[in-house]
């Protein structure tokens, strides 16, 4: 038998490990081929994306001094936790003043009534004296042929009658005037009354927002106040964000916008958690023009020479906030998106309404302790009152 050479052995080893090779390649690029045609056509990507989030600003609503902060930056709050204390000193007083005003009011309004009283006697009063003189100067006016009363003493009677309809009718005049005040109101809804307890509500309001809440949940940022500083109505004190309740906004190129629809899953990776940590949302809506667009100059590309840039739009993302709460994120954080618009039948408008509101202090509306306050002034100053329920009364006019 006729030995192969080793030569030509060690060639068509290596001819076969070609082969196997080339056969490799082949095979992964026609996987990569299938993949990116079945998978990856239908998942549109940016890594230009970012958390954003509210940014509630807390300001004051009263001026006043600062005397207490008892939050910091970074610290994080629950809703109506004191943040701020303003000195309420000044407030005290024009709440003081309020409710002498209020008392001041209902007093001047039972002088009203009892005036009014007294105005009707005195016209039933001067009907009588009325009837009197006509009477008088009737009874003259017979005896005058008999010579036992005198033309003088019946001029006289005329003149007096006379008088007194005078007398009447401004009585009856002053009672319309005083009438005119009162209307047909009882003490409780005269409106000097009503007035003076809505400045009442506005001292007990401005004495309550002495007192800086946190509205929401969240975290503490950007505090700029100092103890001791002098605030107006308006300045930006700190900031609360809420980080369960953040959103991711992607700016997509508009040529990967073509399938983009609301509804579509996504899927999140931060670099703050690298790839270990993924998360999941939707696609809420896209933006309704881009940067440039609302920009405070837009472009101007009528004039010149011109060149395209394509432009980016911002989608916003929800997240999932179950995900959320196990891995925090904080706003203006860097992620990569990754969008599968396989499914293309949603809108490409957002339909869904973010309706977030805080809920209403209690001296934002109806107090009820100012009401009951308020109750008690007004009975407690002859304005008489069925139905007064007990509360703090610090400070009132008797």
């Amino acid at each position: 038998m006729t030995d192969i050479p080793p030569d030509a052995k060690a060639s068509g080893n290596r001819k076969t490990a070609l082969l196997a090779l080339a056969a490799v390649v082949v095979i992964a690029g026609a996987a990569w081929a299938v993949y990116d045609f079945i998978i990856e056509r239908n998942i549109v990507s940016t890594n230009d994306a970012y958390v954003s989030g509210d940014v509630v600003q807390i300001t004051s609503e009263v001026p006043g001094t600062v005397i207490a902060l008892k939050a910091d930056d970074t610290q994080a709050v629950k809703q109506g936790q004191s943040l701020i204390e303003l000195d309420p000193a000044d407030a005290a007083i024009a709440m003081q003043s309020a409710e002498a005003g209020l008392a001041q009011a209902v007093r001047s309004v039972k002088a009203l009534l009892a005036q009014a009283d007294e105005e009707r006697a005195m016209i039933a009063a001067r009907e009588a004296d009325v009837r009197k003189a006509d009477d008088d100067a009737k009874r003259r006016g017979a005896l005058i042929a008999t010579g036992a009363v005198s033309r003088e003493d019946f001029a006289h009677a005329q003149d007096s009658s006379t008088s007194q309809a005078a007398g009447l009718e401004a009585a009856r005049a002053q009672l319309e005037q005083t009438q005119a005040q009162i209307g047909t109101t009882s003490v409780p809804t005269h409106p000097d009354v009503l007035t003076a307890a809505a400045k009442l509500r506005n001292a007990a309001l401005a004495l309550h927002r002495t007192h800086i809440v946190a509205p929401i949940d969240g975290e503490v940022a950007r505090r700029s106040v100092q103890v001791g500083q002098r605030v107006e109505p308006g300045t930006a004190l700190m900031a609360v964000v809420p980080l369960e309740d953040v959103w991711i906004d992607a700016n997509f190129k508009e040529v990967q916008l073509q399938r983009m629809r609301t509804g579509q899953p996504v899927t999140i990776r931060t670099d703050i958690y690298g790839g270990k940590v993924e998360y999941h949302g939707t696609v809420a809506g896209v933006s309704a023009g881009s940067g440039s667009a609302f920009a405070l100059l837009p472009a101007q590309n009528a004039t010149g020479n011109w060149i395209k840039i394509v432009q980016r739009l911002p989608v916003r993302i929800l997240l999932d906030p179950a995900e959320l709460k196990a891995n925090p994120l904080r706003v203006g954080l860097s992620a990569t998106v990754d969008v599968d618009v396989s499914d293309s039948s949603g809108s490409q408008i957002g339909v869904k309404v973010r309706n977030q509101a805080f809920p209403a202090q209690p001296s934002d509306g109806a107090d009820p302790s100012i009401d009951t306050l308020i109750a008690k002034i007004i009975a407690e100053n002859g304005g008489g009152s069925s139905q007064m329920a007990s509360g703090p009364t610090s400070g009132r006019v008797r």
